[in-house]
């Protein structure tokens, strides 16, 4: 061995094909998911597939707050606004989630009106087929119900417009970086300038 090597320690007997865990049962347990997913919308109609209808929500922290996500349920102050009974809400396939606070204005107006939105295209069927109560739908709505498949009312994000602007010749000659420094320097002075104003104003009347 010539040199100032690395000693060689390379340890190669690891078996490695032993601690492999293969699966080839993937496509037959998607086929098996997705027969499953059709026995419930059977079972479960004319109910959505998708679950109860959830609130729009803002992720949380300063890097996700800009986007928009389906939320765990509709505030009590949101229900109250859109007209629905806390209680009832459950029972008509709204999430409520007592604990959720409005932080803002726009968002619970959004939710609001998703709520009025879904109550509008909501189907009720009576507990028992021949006893209707207040609140059900009427029988020509009951007899064009549809299921909904996939998600209610998806979130949908508005994409920003782009104005496009003939770029004029002031533009192109004025110089941001030039105005940014001067106001900058104004800002830094304006405590003096205005010291010295007061004074001269001061030595007029004098």
């Amino acid at each position: 061995m010539k040199h100032n090597n690395v000693i060689p320690n390379g340890h190669f007997r690891k078996h490695w094909q032993n601690y492999v865990r293969t699966w080839f049962n993937q496509p037959a347990r998607k086929t098996r998911r997705r027969l499953a997913r059709q026995k419930k919308a059977v079972k479960i109609f004319p109910r959505p597939t998708a679950g109860p209808l959830r609130p729009i929500v803002h992720g949380q922290t300063l890097k996700y707050n800009m986007k928009l996500r389906a939320g765990r349920g509709f505030s009590l102050e949101e229900l109250k606004a859109a007209g629905i009974p806390k209680k009832l809400a459950p029972t008509i396939g709204i999430a409520v989630d007592h604990r959720r606070k409005n932080r803002s204005l726009e968002s619970l107006q959004v939710n609001v009106q998703r709520l009025k939105t879904y109550k509008a295209k909501l189907v009720v069927f009576p507990r028992r087929a021949k006893k209707s109560k207040a609140g059900d739908s009427a029988p020509e709505e009951l007899a064009n119900a549809t299921q909904v498949q996939g998600t209610l009312l998806p979130i949908v994000r508005e994409q920003p417009s782009v104005e496009l602007v003939k770029i004029t010749e002031e533009m192109k000659s004025f110089n941001a970086y030039a105005k940014l420094r001067v106001e900058r320097m104004n800002t830094r002075h304006v405590g003096a300038r205005l010291k010295r104003a007061a004074e001269a104003e001061k030595e007029e009347k004098k």
